[in-house]
């Protein structure tokens, strides 16, 4: 299960939402990656050893993806911190309805950070394009700080626990 991110992370039903959709959306945050780059860096498709790898390629070390989707899942519950339970009328139980808008967000997200050149150049680097463990590792840092700056958030290590802070 996915650990709490910050002391008040205590909205369990998500956390089980974001675990049960995370081979699936990790699967969709692929696909995202490789529109994002068509997108920005070969919108004419030309097809060039590049692009031809980035299209072909399927299997990928996915831990460090997979740590980028946890962060995100964080920051989704860092920002969507209220774990009251409203009142649901229309027979869905708060674990589906958590799961349609964690996945509507996460889409979103994904996205709007395919726009940026940084996102979309560490992410290669980290499944689609990997190489080496050291450069996977580089641009694994790299990610998470600019996801970080992208949400204008700030970690903090205290006491031996990472906190999340509003920048």
């Amino acid at each position: 299960m996915i650990d709490k991110l910050f002391p008040l992370d205590k909205n369990y039903i998500l956390r089980q939402a974001q675990f049960a959709l995370e081979e699936e959306l990790l699967d969709q945050m692929v696909y995202e990656l490789k529109k994002s780059y068509t997108h920005l860096y070969n919108p004419l498709r030309l097809m060039d050893e590049t692009y031809e790898r980035i299209l072909d390629t399927f299997e990928y070390p996915s831990d460090r993806i997979r740590l980028i989707y946890r962060q995100l899942c964080g920051i989704y519950r860092f920002k969507n911190g209220d774990n009251q339970l409203e009142l649901l009328f229309d027979g869905r139980s708060h674990f589906d309805k958590f799961k349609e808008e964690w996945e509507s967000t996460f889409l979103s997200w994904v996205k709007n950070l395919g726009h940026h050149e940084q996102y979309v150049k560490t992410m290669l680097r980290m499944t689609l394009l990997f190489d080496t463990e050291s450069r996977a590792e580089w641009a694994e840092n790299h990610c998470k700080a600019f996801i970080n700056q992208h949400f204008e958030l700030k970690v903090v290590k205290r006491q031996g626990e990472l906190k999340l802070k509003v920048g």
